[in-house]
């Protein structure tokens, strides 16, 4: 199990990456924007040069992050870009109300899958 953290400023972002039965949980705390968005994205980044044959799977906890902008939704749409034509997917567990307001708006929610709780994206 890997477990890192960073945090960009004070209560700017937190970032908490572990795996749980392979799949790959990033805790989010904080705003997502252009100043924090390098920290998520190196949490998204394989671990290893073998990554590449794995199924990778990614939970991203948003139950913690009270904004993102434009940067985090393209981080989100890359990931799932990259993953398209594997097996491996992502998933978004937990936005609070205005982060899902965005995530609804320029249309996220209608190719990756997003859950009320983190044990629900989990669970699936």
């Amino acid at each position: 199990m890997a477990d890192t953290h960073d945090t960009s400023g004070p209560g700017r972002l937190s970032v908490i990456r572990t795996v749980t039965d392979g799949i790959v949980v990033i805790s989010l705390r904080g705003e997502i924007d252009h100043h924090t968005i390098g920290h998520l994205q190196r949490a998204l980044a394989p671990e290893d040069a073998g990554a590449d044959s794995r199924v990778v799977r990614i939970v991203l906890d948003f139950s913690g992050v009270t904004f993102m902008d434009s940067t985090g939704v393209n981080a989100l749409i890359s990931v799932h870009r990259a993953l398209r034509g594997t097996p491996g997917w992502i998933r978004l567990a937990g936005p609070q109300p205005s982060v899902r307001r965005v995530i609804e708006l320029v249309g996220l929610d209608t190719f990756i899958d997003c859950y009320p709780t983190l044990h629900g994206a989990l669970a699936r």
